[in-house]
């Protein structure tokens, strides 16, 4: 059986260059490439047949049926994908795996696509939350006798600490925006007005990496207009990725919801002081006690300031949150590789001719 992983058809960003690199950025695409090392020998579903930079790419209408397995990321046309395999009649194996929280999209007709999505093909979430308002999507969005056969599953993601650099705080504090797009539910422009009041009064320096599409938009523009303030095209990778981490003193969080919250783990166990929003989603990721969560903007303002005024105290605080260190609290509990371990032993379960 030949694992095809689908994913980056309903994004406009390319996820492989014209050396055939995988180039996709953000959760996806770490999920992309975990599923590389846990199936090594899984291709890539894209527009061609083509030998690519460790795996291969294959179209759609090239894979089997009757063996091969797709693990869809993009599960609004989960429904699509079976129409193409099952043009010669066998019965194709399609998993749904849904790593953006639901709630990411907007319109009934997107809501209807993966209410029947979900019911017809089992379905594997990032995060319990996620798995929740897949659940309530199937429940509102799907008939009776569909929506009882819906099976499904979620598992922690975890994160990975093998590329860790040694952590040190630049002469001029650092605020990193932690995300790779500029879309509303990440609320960049609170971002914005809240690290311009408080750039009003302590140094400081903002850096992003963006997908290209919102790079090139007039919000990116806005946001790196100010002198002290950058934002750039995503990494080329993972080592650079982490090197920048390790020189980050701080980001703001300014999410209303995060399906995990990948980013922001790493940008912690990197020694970045994060400053989130007293959300649900935000409390999950660390420590009961964690001491920079804000419930106004002027208090995400004050703990910033706070922060980049003295990045060491505030290192201590939220290590002294952790019971002794944030990153070891990070690594017990939001390991990768029980998170692997998960995702294998539930796609075996549900397709246990992978073994």
């Amino acid at each position: 059986m030949t694992i095809a992983i689908k994913y980056g058809y309903l994004d406009d960003d390319p996820v492989v260059d014209e050396e055939g690199r995988f180039i996709g950025g953000g959760g996806g695409a770490a999920l992309v490439e975990r599923l590389f090392k846990i199936y090594p020998g899984a291709v890539l579903v894209g527009d061609r047949d083509r030998a690519c930079q460790g795996f291969e790419m294959r179209r759609l209408s090239s894979l089997d049926a009757r063996r091969d397995l797709v693990i869809n990321l993009d599960v609004l046309d989960s429904v699509g994908v079976f129409q193409v395999l099952h043009r010669h009649g066998a019965e194709p194996r399609i998993l749904n795996l849904q790593w953006l929280p639901p709630s990411h999209y907007h319109h009934k007709v997107n809501f209807a696509a993966m209410g029947l999505s979900f019911a017809l093909f089992p379905t594997l979430c990032s995060g319990e939350r996620t798995a929740g308002e897949v659940s309530e999507i199937v429940r509102r969005w799907t008939i009776s006798p569909l929506a009882h056969q819906a099976r499904m599953a979620w598992f922690q993601p975890g994160i990975r600490s093998d590329l860790l650099k040694p952590h040190k705080d630049p002469e001029v504090p650092v605020v990193l925006y932690p995300a790779i797009r500029l879309s509303d539910a990440k609320q960049p422009k609170t971002f914005l007005r809240i690290v311009k009041e408080v750039a009003a009064q302590v140094p400081l320096r903002m850096e992003g990496r963006l997908v290209q599409r919102d790079l090139a938009s007039v919000l990116a523009m806005k946001m790196s207009a100010p002198r002290w303030a950058k934002l750039s095209p995503l990494f080329g990778d993972r080592e650079e990725y982490w090197e920048s981490l390790a020189r980050t003193t701080a980001f703001l969080a300014t999410a209303r919801e995060e399906t995990y919250g990948l980013e922001y783990l790493e940008a912690l166990l990197a020694g970045a002081i994060g400053i989130f929003p007293h959300l649900p989603w935000a409390a999950s990721l660390v420590p009961a006690f964690y001491p920079y969560l804000y419930a106004t903007e002027d208090q995400a303002a004050e703990m910033l300031t706070e922060v980049l005024s003295d990045p060491d105290a505030a290192r201590r605080a939220v290590d002294e949150s952790a019971g002794g260190s944030l990153s070891e609290w990070i690594i017990e509990h939001h390991t990768r590789a029980v998170g692997n371990d998960a995702i294998r032993s539930q796609i075996g379960e549900w397709f246990p001719e992978i073994d």
